[in-house]
C-alpha cells in the first residue's frame, strides 16, 4: 500500500478494514506532512488506533511543542484520537462549538443555574439551540427550578412572552410539566399540535407523557399514516408509549428500516431501529432483517467524512441494542 490513500479510503468504507489500513494512517498523521484525510479519520478511530496511543500521544507533544498553544487540525486530531472524543462528535454531527451542554450543566446547584436560565430565556439574542439548551436543562432541573421558573415556562409555552416562538412553545411546555409534576399545559399545547394534523413535534413529548396523553391517543393513531415519514415513526412511537399497544406500531416503524439507507438523515432510520428495540418482543419479526444490516461490511456513505465512521458506528451500536432488546442477541 503505497500513501495514505487507499488506507483512508479503505477505513472510510469498511465496518472491518483490515489493522494495516489504521496502521498507514497513523504513519501518514505522524509524520512532518500529513495528509489531511488521514487527520480525519484518525479523529475518528478510537479504539481501531489505541495500540498506537504512546506513539500519537509523542507525536503530540512534539507538535505542541512546535507550534506552542496555537492548535492546528493535526494537533486537534491527536488529541481527539487520545481522549476518544467519538461520541460526542456523533451526537453533535461535527466537532464541538460553544452551546452549554444540558447534562453537564444539570450537575451545578440548581438555584444558582436556574437564575442564569431564566435570563437566558428572557433575552431575544439567543439563537435556536441556545434556547432549546435553556428549555431541556431546566427540565432536567425538574422540581428545584419550580418557584422560580413555573410562571416564566407558562408564559413561554403560551407564547405570551415576546421572545418565544411557537416551534419552541411545546418544548417549553414539557419544561413546565417536568418542573411543576402538572402535565395540563405540556397534554395542551403538545396535544394542539398534534391534532392539526401538520406540527408533528408536539409527538416526542406526548411519548414522554405516556398514558397521560391518553386523550390524544386516536389523533396520534390517524398521523401513523401521514405522508412524512418522521411523522409517522413518531406517531407510532407515541401511540406505543401511550397505550402500551404495540401492533399497530411495529409494522409502520418496520416500513422504515431500509437495508439500503446510506444515512441520508432526511430518513428516520436509525430512530425506527431504535423505537422497535424499545418495544422490545413484540418487534421479533423485525430481528432477521437487523441482522442482515448489521453484517453488511460497506459502512454508511453518509455523512460527510469528517464524521462518517462515527455514524456508522453509532448505527451500528443502535442495531445490536435493539437486537439485545428484542430477543437478547449478544448477551
Amino acid at each position: 500500500m503505497t500513501g495514505p490513500g487507499p488506507a483512508v479510503r479503505a477505513v472510510l468504507r469498511q465496518r472491518r478494514p483490515d489493522p494495516a489500513c489504521w496502521d498507514a494512517v497513523v504513519d501518514a498523521v505522524c509524520t512532518e506532512g500529513p495528509s489531511y484525510g488521514a487527520e480525519q479519520v484518525l479523529v475518528q478511530a478510537g479504539a481501531a488506533v489505541a495500540r498506537h496511543a504512546d506513539r500519537i500521544a509523542r507525536d503530540l507533544r512534539r507538535q505542541q511543542g512546535l507550534f506552542g498553544t496555537a492548535v492546528g487540525h493535526g494537533v486537534a486530531a491527536r488529541a481527539l484520537a487520545l481522549v476518544g472524543a467519538g461520541d460526542r462528535l456523533a451526537e453533535h454531527g461535527g466537532l464541538p462549538y460553544n452551546r452549554p451542554e444540558a447534562r453537564v450543566m444539570a450537575g451545578l446547584p440548581p438555584a444558582e443555574l436556574t437564575a442564569v436560565m431564566l435570563t437566558k430565556l428572557r433575552r431575544d439574542g439567543d439563537g435556536h439551540h441556545g434556547k432549546t439548551t435553556t428549555l431541556d436543562l431546566l427540565a432536567l432541573c425538574g422540581a428545584a427550578a419550580a418557584p422560580a421558573t413555573a410562571d416564566r415556562l407558562a408564559a413561554y409555552a403560551t407564547t405570551r412572552d415576546p421572545v418565544a416562538r411557537r416551534p419552541r412553545a411545546r418544548r417549553a411546555a414539557w419544561a413546565h410539566w417536568k418542573v411543576t409534576g402538572d402535565p395540563t399545559l405540556a397534554l395542551d399545547v403538545c396535544g394542539a399540535a398534534v391534532r392539526s394534523g401538520t406540527a408533528s413535534h408536539g409527538l416526542p413529548f406526548l411519548s414522554d407523557l405516556g398514558p397521560l396523553a391518553a386523550v390524544h391517543a386516536e389523533a396520534v393513531r390517524r398521523l401513523m399514516e401521514s405522508p412524512g415519514a418522521w411523522t409517522r415513526t413518531y406517531a407510532a412511537y407515541a401511540y406505543w408509549r401511550i397505550t402500551g399497544d404495540p401492533k399497530p406500531a411495529v409494522p409502520v416503524l418496520l416500513a422504515e428500516v431500509d437495508p439500503a439507507w446510506d444515512g441520508d438523515p432526511a430518513l428516520p432510520v436509525r430512530e425506527a431501529v431504535r423505537i422497535l428495540g424499545e418495544i422490545g418482543a413484540p418487534a421479533v419479526s423485525v430481528a432477521p432483517l437487523l441482522r442482515r444490516i448489521l453484517a453488511q461490511e460497506e459502512r454508511l456513505g453518509r455523512p460527510w467524512d469528517g464524521v462518517r465512521i462515527l455514524a456508522d458506528q453509532a448505527y451500528v451500536r443502535t442495531l445490536t441494542e435493539a437486537l439485545e432488546g428484542i430477543d437478547g442477541w449478544g448477551k
